[in-house]
């Protein structure tokens, strides 16, 4: 059965975020042309969803409003064990909106006494894509990426939580990874790798 999202030359992603713009870009080829949201709108919809997926949707079908094409949303964080879950969807303005440098350091505050084994925690994306906004069938691939928060930050690469993110099968931070081996492993990379199946890429 032919997929009826096959024959896309171009979408937008719905977010003002050129980490994941440039991330996306490079995980689907030449296939297709994503453009950023920023093109069209520099107002973010408010993330009223109580999950990963919720929040995807609705990014997506705001996109897909403003822009006339079918739209690609990508919702994505840090979900700790020991903080049931936390920062979750929050991940982005879990310091109250001031930054990477500011999430970071609070998450180290948070688990500040909290031994190695009980500091699992896996990086979750889910996306969305919508043909158009009204969409009643939207497509949904989620990705996990186990891992553990060390106790400071490493590495150069990345953004977000990379730098406190360990990666137990390549036996560093995800900061201290390459950008092509990021872009294999990465819970953006696995959620991509259903995406591409599902549009037979």
């Amino acid at each position: 059965m032919t997929d009826p999202v096959n024959g896309f030359k171009e979408l937008v992603l719905a977010s003002h975020n050129a980490g994941k713009l440039k991330e996306l870009q490079a995980m689907l080829g030449d296939a297709v042309r994503v453009r950023s949201i920023g093109e069209f709108s520099q107002v973010e919809p408010e993330e009223t969803g109580l999950s990963f997926v919720e929040n995807a949707i609705l990014k997506a079908r705001n996109a897909a409003r403003i822009s006339g094409l079918p739209a690609l949303a990508d919702d994505s964080g840090l979900a700790v064990d020991y903080l049931g879950g936390a920062p979750g969807i929050y991940s982005a303005r879990y310091a109250d909106g001031k930054g990477d440098a500011a999430n970071n350091a609070k998450l180290l505050d948070a688990l500040k006494d909290v031994p190695d084994a009980q500091r699992g925690a896996q990086f979750v994306c889910a996306l969305a894509l919508v043909r158009h906004a009204d969409d009643p069938l939207p497509i949904l691939c989620e990705g996990l990426w186990h891992g553990s928060i060390l106790h400071e930050a490493r590495g150069e690469h990345g953004f977000g939580y990379d730098p406190l993110f360990w990666v137990p099968e390549s036996g560093c931070s995800s900061a201290e990874l390459p950008a092509e081996q990021k872009n294999r492993l990465s819970h953006r990379a696995r959620a991509m790798a259903l995406f591409k199946q599902r549009l037979g890429l």
